[in-house]
């Protein structure tokens, strides 16, 4: 059976030219945007994730890593879908470092930040929550803009779990990050903390706030009291 072919048959079933004309605007596919060069088919995400569903079980990775080298924008968010839950369902520690070495060999194709942001906390961060995290401090300081959206993102699922040194650590490298797509990671992963402990986010940002880009600041303090948010805005704190 041709697994790819048959995803992409599944797919075509959705697709939308006016939403593909509208994504391309809104992930910046144009000619110096961030993600110049890719390509859309217009599919919404709640159907690609029904069409992963349809085919995680059965489709060898060698597929989905084959789907994931796709030019086509949807055939690779469908395809991390179906790594994350490949990995959630897999049984041995073989088939999960299975998965996160095939993902890594292939960071190049998650490059664009829905595609991080579904996948990196879910495969990367699950995987080194009870192993050797330096791999993270490798991505965040690459120099390649997803590469550090990946490390970021990641500790997603440490703070899930209460942990929140590694994110505070990385967010202390990417303070000086000059793209926006870093500051609004930051800034969630920060806001994320805070929801958890507002202590620990706070006393990052007293700290930090008076060197954190703008959309940073304001991403990490949006659920703060008006009061407290108004006075970091101005420095006041």
């Amino acid at each position: 059976m041709n697994w790819v072919q048959q995803v992409r048959d599944e797919l075509a079933k959705f697709t939308d030219e006016e939403r593909a004309k509208t994504s391309m605007r809104y992930f910046q596919a144009f000619p110096g945007g961030y993600g110049e060069g890719d390509h859309f088919i217009g599919v919404r995400v709640p159907d690609q994730r029904k069409v992963a569903r349809k085919y995680y079980r059965e489709m060898p990775l060698a597929a989905v890593e084959q789907l994931l080298k796709d030019p086509i924008h949807e055939y690779r968010f469908t395809s991390l879908i179906i790594l994350t839950h490949k990995f959630e369902k897999a049984k041995t520690s073989e088939d999960r470092q299975e998965i996160v070495e095939l993902y890594l060999r292939n960071s190049a194709y998650v490059n664009n930040w829905d595609l991080v942001d579904a996948s990196a906390d879910k495969i990367l961060g699950a995987y080194l929550f009870h192993g050797d995290r330096s791999l993270l401090y490798e991505l965040a300081e690459s120099g390649d803009l997803w590469s550090q959206r990946i490390a970021m993102i990641a500790t997603f699922h440490f703070i899930k779990q209460n942990d929140f040194k590694d994110a505070l650590k990385i967010a202390t490298l990417l303070l000086e990050h000059d793209h926006d797509l870093i500051h609004k990671a930051v800034g969630w992963m920060l806001r994320e903390i805070g929801e958890r402990d507002y202590t620990v986010e706070y006393e990052f940002l007293e700290k930090h706030y008076r060197d954190m880009p703008r959309t940073m600041l304001r991403y990490a303090i949006e659920k703060f009291d008006p009061e407290v948010r108004s006075k970091l805005l101005k420095g006041a704190i």
